[in-house]
């Protein structure tokens, strides 16, 4: 069954991690980067995955998405035949004030060192939701916040 994926998402500039209730360390690579179908490997916390992402819509915040829990050793194996470029973030889980989403907080070590991004799950994209004090600016659709795209084009090569 397709599953369409809407999500928000934000620089971070303030303090978070007072208010996460989890945090998990994740390592992932690309095994197709291209727009139109991306393929991500992952090895969130002791878990393994496949995922698969469509082109997103003309705002950028609505896409395919199909995922697979699979072995870590498997993540492991796939990885070394991974595009070039890893990313290696920690990942905190804030509840929204609203009682009803939750943010995805995402601190990048490595070349993306410096970057923290905050991304929230919707299930329209008219759905209203606060916006706590530590949100920045709106980067929804900015192709360079992609997790794809830091691979290749790092944030410690922007400045």
């Amino acid at each position: 069954m397709a599953n369409i994926e809407i999500e928000k998402k934000f620089l971070v500039k303030g303090d978070f991690k007072k208010d996460a209730f989890k945090a998990t360390r994740i390592t992932q690579g690309y095994l197709s980067s291209v727009p139109e179908r991306t393929v991500r490997v992952r090895v969130k916390g002791d878990k393994g995955f496949i995922t698969i992402k469509g082109i997103g819509n003309a705002s950028g915040a609505a896409r395919f998405e199909w995922e697979k829990e699979i072995p870590v050793e498997e993540v492991k194996a796939l990885l070394d035949i991974c595009e070039p470029g890893v990313i290696d973030k920690t990942r905190y889980l804030v509840k929204n004030a609203d009682g009803v989403h939750t943010w995805e907080v995402d601190e990048f070590y490595g070349e993306n060192e410096g970057l923290t991004l905050a991304e929230i799950e919707l299930a329209g994209e008219d759905d209203k939701f606060d916006k706590p004090s530590w949100l920045g600016e709106e980067v929804t659709g900015d192709a360079r916040y992609y997790n794809s795209m830091l691979m290749k084009n790092p944030y410690k090569n922007w400045k």
